[in-house]
């Protein structure tokens, strides 16, 4: 049995030779085909956080499908970072930990940048990522105060000090070192942040509060003892942290779970941004301070050494 090849063109082109490809002259399939991964190599990519076939969706092992409609947001947000479902109370903790944010107003740099962005490019994709990125170290991030409260734990585990003791001792070395803790402070809210103890006690209501939480609120405690630190509030973001903390989530996560509970505001301000199609928006005439100092160029420029130039 033989198979015809494509027509292939002689060096002067002035007729085409059929090529015969037989049996014994055909190449070898395997040195055509792509390379073949040996099996007992790692592989290139590993998940198990999701399975697509031709007819199904997986979600950690279940069907898609049957998820949609049945299981909540805030659960499914939950199966898919610690890989299993969460108890209605775990879920109904997740739902009020994603609603305790949600927006603040031009309040939030990440949001005003967003909204900047949309007068310049009105896209909804190019704006949510500038309000993303405007989440950081100094806002809206959890991620600093939940590695703070496992780290202090884990401290608390391996000193045989009383927790008093040992909270009032680390004060003072971040007071030695002029170092904050994270998740206190807040510009309006003095002695009690009300968002923040609603949180805590949802977590203890759902019987999640635990160990880690208490011995960050003994730190606040001690903090909050010094002279002239007693109006200083435990806020959302750091009470945020305390309870994902609890519930099992990683610092890195919890920095997720917070971009995922402010996303609706941004959404919010950006579609209202874009209705309002004021293009290019700029700072306000007023609002910045500018150095007036008028330099003259051609001195400058010779004194600088370009006059032989």
């Amino acid at each position: 049995m033989s198979l015809d090849a494509e027509p292939t063109y002689s060096s002067d082109m002035q007729h085409i030779n059929k090529v015969t490809i037989t049996e014994a002259n055909a190449p070898d399939a395997s040195s055509t085909s792509r390379p073949q991964q040996p099996a007992d190599m790692p592989k290139y990519w590993s998940t198990s956080v999701s399975r697509v076939t031709d007819s199904k969706v997986y979600i950690r092992g279940y069907d898609l499908e049957e998820m949609i409609g049945n299981v909540p947001f805030a659960a499914s947000t939950f199966l898919l970072l610690q890989g299993r479902l969460p108890t209605p109370a775990e879920a109904g903790l997740l739902d009020a930990v994603l609603s305790a944010i949600l927006d603040y107003s031009l309040q939030k740099s990440g949001t005003v940048a967003a909204r900047y962005v949309a007068s310049a490019n009105p896209n909804m994709a190019a704006a949510l990522a500038a309000g993303i990125l405007g989440v950081g170290k100094n806002t809206m991030d959890p991620a600093d105060a939940a590695r703070f409260c496992l780290d202090m734990y884990s401290r608390l585990e391996a000193s045989n000090k009383a927790s008093s003791v040992l909270a009032a001792e680390i004060v003072e070395e971040l007071r030695a070192r002029k170092q904050r803790i994270p998740g206190l402070g807040h510009p309006v809210f003095r002695f009690v942040d009300p968002r923040a103890q609603k949180l805590r006690k949802r977590a203890v209501d759902a019987g999640v509060w635990g160990p880690k939480a208490e011995f960050f609120e003994e730190i606040f405690r001690a903090f909050t003892s010094l002279p002239g630190k007693e109006s200083i509030v435990l806020n959302d973001i750091g009470m945020m942290a305390l309870v994902l903390v609890e519930m099992g989530f990683s610092p890195e996560e919890t920095t997720g779970l917070a971009i995922l509970s402010t996303l609706p505001g941004v959404i919010a301000h950006v579609s209202e941004e874009l209705a309002q199609r004021r293009p290019i928006r700029t700072v306000p005439e007023g609002t910045a301070e500018y150095d007036l100092t008028a330099k003259d160029f051609n001195h400058d420029w010779t004194e600088a050494g370009w006059a032989d130039e």
